[in-house]
């Protein structure tokens, strides 16, 4: 396979009947839509292609609607979202998989904010010392750096408290162009550690086949995102293509403008080769 640059999505969109996007660093980066990205959304559904959001978002996939809506992304232009998040709370909520099935009733949160929609009406209680807990539950970071959460997951370590990650980023670029530190990093750090991870989101398949499941889409696919490790990795595990956007978490990685070359290089640290890239999502 190789790698071609594309200056936007109406060179490659004919080939596809299902396209699985990225959000933040590729749509918008949480306060702007990003250059371009409304009407390359729009123009992708008029193809009458299957759209479809996939975000490696530790909140409820009602949180991103929510957001996308007040960011200028119609419902109408995608046909469904799925984020890592919901992923967790409907496996606390059913428990239907061994690991939910085994967890015990308490648990810490690692969150953003004081957002608790991701437990809300799942019978679980929060308590704020690891002694107490019987697993942790990683949706966010909130605290000042990746070494502040060292302490405690030694001890839920030596406690052997199972870790379920809510959002496998390791980082995600903010609206100043910085790079902030993701749970994935503590969920990582945990597993290297010797700690069990329940991990969700990309790269893990479990969405995309229920992508195809949904849309009932069985033609080929293109997966649209920023990051090598989590985006591409996915789309080609799942069979999709991949269009990775040069402009989101590896900016700095890359020079200006990248070049073939320099995106196959970086991709192969991650085995993770796009088959196209463009510095942005557009049309």
């Amino acid at each position: 396979m190789s790698t071609k640059h594309i200056t936007g999505l109406r060179e490659i969109a004919d080939n596809y009947a299902l396209f699985v996007i990225d959000q933040w660093g590729v749509l918008h980066n949480g306060v702007n839509p990003l250059p371009g990205a409304v009407e390359a959304l729009r123009r992708l559904k008029e193809t009458g292609a299957a759209v479809t959001l996939l975000s490696n978002s530790g909140k409820r996939v009602a949180d991103s609607y929510r957001r996308l809506t007040a960011l200028g992304f119609d419902r109408s232009l995608y046909d469904l979202a799925i984020t890592s998040g919901e992923q967790v709370y409907q496996g606390l909520l059913t428990r239907n998989e061994p690991f939910y099935a085994e967890l015990g009733p308490r648990y810490v949160m690692f969150a953003w904010d004081d957002d608790r929609g991701i437990v809300e009406g799942t019978g679980f209680e929060e308590v704020t010392n690891i002694d107490e807990a019987d697993f942790i539950l990683c949706a966010g970071t909130d605290r000042p750096s990746l070494e502040a959460y060292e302490p405690i997951l030694k001890r839920a370590l030596e406690r052997n408290l199972p870790l379920t990650c809510a959002n496998p980023d390791r980082v995600s670029v903010q609206p100043d162009g910085s790079l902030k530190i993701c749970p994935g990093a503590i969920a990582e750090m945990y597993e290297k550690l010797g700690g069990r991870v329940r991990w969700h989101g990309k790269p893990s398949q479990d969405a995309y086949r229920s992508i195809r499941e949904t849309t009932g889409v069985s033609g080929p696919g293109l997966g649209i995102g920023d990051s090598l490790a989590h985006d591409i990795a996915g789309a080609n595990s799942a069979g999709l293509d991949g269009l990775f956007i040069t402009g989101g978490i590896h900016h700095n990685d890359l020079p200006t403008p990248p070049t073939v070359d320099t995106v196959v290089a970086l991709g192969k640290k991650f085995n993770a080769v796009p088959s196209h890239f463009s510095e942005g999502f557009r049309w």
